[in-house]
């Protein structure tokens, strides 16, 4: 996973592969969990969460980064890529020794994820790309315009259904979009 380039289309200032992704997107789907959970009466587990999150991109060991807009361009690519990404799960699982596959199963292969917790990796996943999106923005490279745009419709919807996703902007957005130097003044 620390091989797989993100973004592979696009100019970035910053590179970013898939175990950095992984690793972000496990840190915001434990707080968003965390958020659920004190605030608005969740009963999940966040470490469960954060696992998840940790193996929601293991495909892309076979598959690579697959962009967004060639994956969700029409139902049929997209039923198509979804079949993929079962398959390589699924082999991926398989190298593992038979008697961890049942207790992998359900963190690896992604049509096993309880619905829950997918929801959460999913809003920790758009996190993660948005925050990634507005610190290139941040170094002016316009190449992220268009996908600001598509994320933030995409996160003011998940708001209604998802109110820790708006909590989770309230409180750390600023501090995952700032210098070093603007932290440590706090």
């Amino acid at each position: 996973m620390p091989l797989l380039e993100r973004w592979a289309l696009m100019h970035c200032f910053q590179e970013e592969n898939v175990s950095e992704h992984c690793h972000q997107v496990a840190v915001i789907a434990h707080l968003l969990t965390v958020i659920r959970n004190k605030r608005f009466n969740g009963n999940l587990n966040p470490e469960r969460a954060a696992t998840l999150a940790l193996y929601h991109e293991v495909s892309e060991t076979k598959l690579q980064d697959i962009n967004t807009n060639t994956k969700y361009h029409n139902p049929e690519f997209t039923k198509a890529f979804k079949t993929l990404e079962n398959l390589a799960e699924k082999e991926c699982l398989a190298t593992l020794p038979e008697d961890l596959r049942d207790e992998m199963e359900s963190l690896i292969v992604q049509s096993k994820v309880d619905p829950e917790y997918k929801a959460i990796v999913k809003a920790a996943d758009l996190l993660q790309a948005y925050v990634k999106t507005k610190n290139e923005l941040r170094f002016n490279n316009d190449e992220f315009c268009h996908v600001e745009e598509h994320l933030t419709s995409k996160l003011k919807a998940l708001e209604t259904s998802m109110p820790e996703v708006k909590c989770f902007m309230d409180i750390f957005l600023d501090s995952c979009t700032t210098t070093l130097d603007k932290l440590s003044e706090t």
